[in-house]
């Protein structure tokens, strides 16, 4: 795997800039993580037994992007682009699903939560969301952490695919 041009999260940014540049960062790690790979070894289950695949991880990923920043957020009243049963995370079941539309649904998703983010009026700004209360400060901090989880989960399948490692 080729070394990755990524965007290095600002060093003495303020505290919106270094959340937002972390986060750009985590989501560039883990397109580099998918980068230069078949369909079918995005596709592929390897590491049991766990069901994860890297397209998998690719369209859960746009779906967290799209209910923490426009449903949650921004208060859109769309559904998800994966039907889903209750406790179901259908979009990780993706041993026949099409990397062009996973890949270009995630970029659509992570494009829109940019301009979400930029628009927000500060880290103070809070939503509720299914009963509960959320700051985009709380929404970026997260978002960071299930990028940094699922970007170790990527870092395993990768390896198993065609041993290449990364930080």
């Amino acid at each position: 795997m080729n070394k990755p041009t990524r965007t290095e999260p600002p060093q003495t940014g303020d505290e919106r800039a270094t959340l937002t540049g972390f986060l750009q960062w985590q989501r560039e790690t883990f397109a580099w993580k998918c980068a230069g790979l078949t369909t079918e070894q995005l596709r592929e289950r390897n590491v049991p037994p766990s069901k994860l695949s890297l397209l998998g991880l690719v369209r859960h990923m746009a779906e967290v992007e799209r209910g923490w920043f426009r449903m949650a957020l921004r208060g859109e009243d769309i559904p998800f682009r994966w039907k889903r049963g209750p406790g179901d995370d259908s979009a990780f079941e993706a041993h026949d699903a099409d990397p062009d539309e996973a890949f270009a649904a995630w970029e659509e998703e992570c494009t829109i939560a940019r301009s979400i983010v930029d628009a927000a009026e500060s880290l103070e700004t809070v939503t509720e969301f299914r009963g509960n209360v959320f700051s985009l400060r709380w929404i970026l901090i997260h978002m960071i952490e299930e990028y940094a989880r699922h970007n170790g989960h990527a870092d395993l399948i990768r390896e198993r695919i065609d041993g290449a490692t990364g930080e």
